[in-house]
């Protein structure tokens, strides 16, 4: 079968609003008016593209390609040439220098595109910041902060007065993409905005990308005519230049066009990304043209890591608040089987330490055929449906949703209770599982604008434009609970693995007890997905899981007195076993595996018919792979934290060195904060990663930090040289 080919992505200019989202923005042929822009090859420094602009705006007569840097007066080329041998791939460095006729003072960034040479963006000197009073006080102050409403607030506090415009708003987005006003600061004369909430299109997916890359955007001016490249395609790559990193780039006409209907006259955009992943974005506008100058600039962008890495430890806190939760009922379940021989009393005992964690209303148990509840939930017949239901989905540790009776119809007549769906499964057996509910929640959402319509067509093609009125737009929204976040998703796993150790235990203490059941409960014990072994009271081992022999990669024991020999320090591990066996001691530590080398924690547990008699044993083995990597993620972390930030260049002098030292420190004391939130409560899988993230936002700040502080001393040296 052919296939119907891929449409082609618009040019920039040439979107329309049904395919913008495609629109190629970072190949935009075209600065703002507010700097120039040239593009020379290298070693020569021969300019072979400029914009329309640039003699203009440096005073000089003629074109400009075809000549050297170092052709254009003043120090241009000299005080590049330092910087030049720098990779220049991701983060700009700022150097001041005088060009022009008469030479005037420049700010210069540069940046290299693969194989289309070096880029120059110049823009008008600009007065200098001061780096402890916006830097190192306001990173001391996010740090302090609490929680996520918190931060969002000092965050816009910190920039409206950094930056000066009309209005700064912390924007967050949702799991659909869809964004939402979290903070703000404003003038008094304009109307709120917080709470609005506004569709994920109006950020098109290329837009997003580009701002994980390129942090920080300004536009100066709305009315701005853009000013085009000069030639188009590059002499060097026969292609248009990649301006992904220019910070002069022209907006797209639709972004364009959008901000006007708003009213807005000048923005500044600093992206927020957590985990390498767009988490929002601090978003200001002003409503006349405005610029800020590239110490601003890097300031918001620095403040942005800061914020970024403390909304990371924010969010992992959340999660390891909800896991101490799940230890505490963890440990009232193994309690309980121990001293009652069933354990469901305790997971129900206390309503709010099964719904509180979880923040759910409700809480149902499918058990073996019965079912346990607390709060409020739906009728009996409709939990066994749902656990039918859920027997027919893919399996998952985790299932969960905000509209149960859209995702499936027939329970639709559920969504006053139980609109909201969580889901873990206690065993690999049909219909047994642990569900919290969550009930419909009616709310008006305010959008900023019709959602429902995104276009406006008039006319002629300069009629398109994004929705015209931005007044408040209210949809009542139906038929969907609170969403769960990551740490409700998190505690329901934590519960489900929990409950499901549980389980083990208590069918294989039924196996001692029952032999009637036997066939049927060792099946079950058998085909479990937990490590286990079970042994009579003589030691003799009666079932082994497949999920063991497949950990332990060897042939398994047949009793427990050949136990030792799987693991690497067999000595200590005999005498472990023999403890168990003689004097009916639990046997906990963590061991390393002799066939695999894997790490594993050993539960071995005599099970008591009565005082002084034993029925037999249960050993667990847990995989802690993903937990001792984390451990090696987390001590390489501080090692690279402590050790491997960029060296302080040479070019600085002392009392540069001084600042930079400061406020290197600061950075580095909210990643270390970040990163114990994160060891306590992020998923042993994905801390790594997580860890991973921070390290490199903490590099990318040490480099912009040094680039700030050389470009600021420089600054201030040329001051004090002038008076």
């Amino acid at each position: 079968m052919l296939r119907a080919p891929e449409p082609q992505a618009p040019a920039f200019g040439e979107a329309d609003l049904s395919n913008c989202e495609r629109e190629q923005i970072h190949l935009a042929g075209s600065i703002q008016p507010h700097g120039a822009l040239l593009v020379v090859r290298e070693p020569d420094l021969a300019i072979v593209q400029a914009s329309a602009n640039a003699a203009a705006f440096l005073g000089l007569e003629g074109a400009l390609v075809g000549r050297t840097l170092g052709d254009l007066g003043g120090s241009l080329a000299r005080c590049m040439r330092p910087h030049l041998a720098e990779p220049l791939g991701e983060i700009p460095v700022a150097v001041r220098c005088r060009a022009g006729t008469p030479p005037a003072a420049f700010d210069c960034l540069l940046h290299r595109v693969q194989g289309a040479g070096l880029v120059v963006e110049l823009e008008r000197a600009g007065p200098p910041v001061d780096l402890s009073k916006h830097v190192e006080a306001a990173i001391h102050r996010l740090v302090g902060c609490p929680s996520l409403r918190a931060l969002a607030e000092e965050a816009a506090a910190a920039f409206k007065d950094l930056t000066g415009y009309d209005r700064v708003m912390v924007y967050r987005f949702d799991e659909d993409g869809h964004g939402e006003v979290f903070a703000e600061r404003r003038e008094p004369r304009l109307e709120p905005f917080l709470g609005n909430r506004y569709p994920a299109s109006d950020i098109p997916q290329i837009a997003r990308r580009l701002y994980e890359r390129n942090r920080v955007r300004v536009l100066a001016d709305v009315a701005y005519a853009p000013v085009p490249l000069e030639p188009r395609v590059s002499p060097l790559t026969g292609a248009e230049l990649d301006m992904s990193l220019c910070f002069l780039r022209s907006m797209s006409p639709i972004h364009i066009q959008y901000l006007k209907n708003m009213g807005v006259g000048a923005t500044l955009v600093v992206s927020l990304v957590v985990g390498g992943k767009l988490w929002g974005l601090v978003a200001c506008h002003h409503y006349a043209p405005r610029f800020v100058h590239y110490e601003v600039r890097t300031v918001c962008e620095l403040l942005a890591e800061t914020i970024a890495t403390r909304i990371a430890a924010l969010e992992s806190f959340a999660q390891a608040h909800a896991e101490l939760s799940v230890r505490r009922l963890e440990q009232r379940m193994a309690e309980a089987i121990s001293r009652d021989g069933d354990w469901r009393a305790a997971l129900f005992d206390r309503t709010q330490a099964l719904l509180q964690p979880l923040e759910a209303t409700g809480a149902a148990l499918l058990f073996e055929g019965e079912i346990l509840t607390a709060g409020e939930v739906p009728g009996t017949q409709a939990l066994r449906e749902l656990g039918r239901w859920l027997d027919e989905r893919p399996r998952a540790p985790v299932f969960a949703t905000a509209s149960l009776g859209r995702d499936e119809p027939r329970f639709a007549a559920l969504t006053p209770v139980a609109s909201g769906l969580l889901a873990t499964p206690v065993s690999n057996m049909p219909g047994e599982y642990i569900l919290w509910f969550r009930p419909e929640r009616v709310r008006t959402v305010v959008w900023g604008g019709d959602p429902t319509k995104p276009v406006v067509v008039g006319d002629s093609p300069a009629d398109l434009s994004p929705r015209r009125s931005f007044a408040k737009w209210h949809q009542v929204v139906e038929g969907t609970a609170d969403p769960w976040g990551p740490a409700e998703l998190a505690a329901a796993r934590l519960i489900g693995e929990s409950v499901a150790d549980i389980v083990i235990q208590f069918r294989s203490v039924r196996m001692l007890i029952a032999d009637d059941q036997l066939a049927q409960v060792s099946r079950q014990v058998g085909e479990s997905e937990q490590p286990v072994l079970v042994a009579d009271a003589g030691g003799r081992i009666l079932v082994a899981s497949k999920a063991f022999d497949s950990l332990v990669g060897a042939r398994p024991p047949r009793s427990l007195e050949e136990l030792p020999a799987l693991f690497a320090d067999r000595d200590e591990a005999r005498a472990s076993c023999a403890t168990l066996l003689g004097h009916r001691h639990p046997w906990r530590v963590e061991a390393a595996l002799a066939a695999t080398a894997k790490p594993v924690l050993v539960r071995a547990d005599p099970i008591f018919a009565g005082p002084g008699r034993v029925l037999g044993f249960v050993v667990v083995l847990t995989d802690l792979s993903e937990r001792k990597a984390a451990e090696v993620a987390r001590r390489r972390f501080q090692e690279q934290i402590v050790a491997g930030h960029r060296p302080l260049s040479a070019r600085l002098d002392s009392s540069a060195g001084l600042l930079y030292r400061n406020l290197l420190s600061a950075v580095v004391e909210n990643a270390q904060l970040a990163a114990l939130e994160i060891a306590d409560g992020t998923d042993p899988g994905a801390m790594p990663a997580m860890l991973e993230a921070v390290r490199r936002s903490v590099a990318r700040s040490a480099e912009m930090l040094e680039h700030l502080v050389e470009h600021a001393s420089r600054v201030a040296g040329e001051g004090e040289a002038k008076s």
